[in-house]
């Protein structure tokens, strides 16, 4: 074992970590503030009831060697999970560091759904969803991508921090359930305006800021990869907030403080397949053309459909992280991670389409299974709050707290 890796990795582990608190202050400061604690709730409830899940059984179903449809119960409860390495997944730290670093993906996987239907769900339902949806959706997809004997792993993709197990799993499943619990009342004409942007700004700081464990923890080694991934999610990021701007500088006379938060958080969505992959002129065009894509996405082709993505998650984390696995294969090459592959612009077309095939099994799979899952959660407990409830606000229908106790 290596000391300086294992220390590595632990630090990505709680960076990994602030980014869930994070994202609740990113998707808090945009709800109405009547609905602030219930995200934030949400976030930090996820944190609790993940962390249990994944000792008790996660772990194991991700990641515990075997081809089939998850990696089984053999290391529930961590049997068999140490502190000696385990060669197969890293070969210089304990294996229990390895563990601990995958279960905070496995926390904000599903905590990034909650931007799809904010300010409407029940919370003991949300709470059976969630539980539910990591056990047969983010444990399958994880092991079939990231697993011993996953045959998208198999096929040759590449997926260094979550793309497709993280954020195009979490957006397909955003948009179903955006769909399926319907719009947020009297919103068909004017959709409510963020209450509170500096808790935005300080969301998008810290997702930022813990990306860094998240893609350059990656590594799972304190080495050059871990170098290259820290640069190139750095550039990516500045590159895509940049880009959100001047884009929103040429439709609308000025560039907003709320569109430059979005750019640099769907930068980071789009590099992190990539991070171990690109060199930085490719980190540039991914954080560049990323922007775009996702504007039209959220800003354009969402209010033509009329669905009420409220905070937007598929539009910054399904189209992002398609676009970054799509990306991965265009600019890829073993002159950044020999273990990796060339892509299109390296001379080898192959790896561009084995991405897409990646992506449409996780688009498919992800999508099919979350709504079933909704449409059985919804039939025992009812997943949308009582339009009075709604009216009034989940943090007093729901947690019996306010947030401001100021009154204007």
């Amino acid at each position: 074992m290596n000391s300086g890796d294992t220390v590595w990795v632990l630090i990505s582990a709680a960076l990994v970590m602030l980014m869930t608190p994070g994202l609740a202050f990113f998707y808090g400061g945009m709800v109405r503030k009547k609905n602030i604690l219930s995200i934030l709730m949400q976030c930090f409830i996820i944190l609790c009831v993940v962390s249990v899940a994944w000792v008790m059984f996660g772990y194991s179903l991700a990641f515990a060697p075997g081809a089939g449809f998850w990696g089984g119960f053999g290391w529930s409860m961590l049997n068999g999970v140490g502190l000696e390495p385990y060669v197969d997944y890293a070969a210089t730290i304990p294996h229990q560091a390895f563990m601990i670093f995958q279960a905070m993906f496995a926390i904000i996987t599903p905590a990034l759904i909650i931007g799809a239907f904010a300010e409407r769900m029940k919370f003991s339902s949300f709470l059976v969803f969630t539980v539910a949806w990591l056990t047969f959706v983010y444990a399958p997809v994880c092991h079939w991508v990231w697993g011993i004997g996953g045959f998208i792993r198999n096929m040759g993709a590449l997926d260094f921090a979550g793309g497709t197990v993280v954020h195009v799993n979490a957006g397909v499943a955003a948009l179903v359930t955006a769909l399926m619990i319907g719009r947020r009342k009297n919103t068909e004409k004017n959709l409510p305006s963020p209450h509170n942007l500096p808790f935005v700004v300080l969301g998008t700081a810290l997702l930022w800021f813990g990306w860094f464990g998240f893609n350059s923890g990656s590594a799972l080694a304190a080495n050059g990869l871990a170098v290259n991934a820290f640069v190139v999610t750095h550039t990516a990021a500045a590159a895509a907030g940049l880009s959100w701007a001047l884009i929103e500088w040429f439709r609308n006379g000025k560039p907003t403080m709320f569109g430059v938060a979005s750019g640099a958080v769907a930068g980071l969505v789009a590099i992190t397949p990539a991070a171990g992959f690109v060199t930085v002129s490719g980190a540039l065009a991914i954080g560049f053309l990323v922007s775009v894509f996702c504007y039209l996405a959220a800003v354009i082709i969402k209010p033509l459909l009329g669905y009420d993505d409220a905070l937007d998650a598929f539009g910054v984390h399904c189209v992002g992280g398609i676009w970054g696995a799509l990306a991965t294969g265009l600019f890829a090459t073993k002159l950044v991670n020999p273990a990796g592959n060339d892509g299109v612009f390296y001379g080898n077309p192959g790896l561009f389409m084995v991405q897409l095939k990646a992506v449409v099994i996780t688009i498919v799979y992800s999508g099919i299974m979350s709504a079933v899952l909704f449409k059985l959660v919804d039939a025992v407990m009812g997943m949308r709050v009582e339009a009075r409830e709604e009216d009034i606000g989940l943090d007093l229908t729901q947690h019996h707290e306010r947030a401001y106790t100021i009154v204007e």
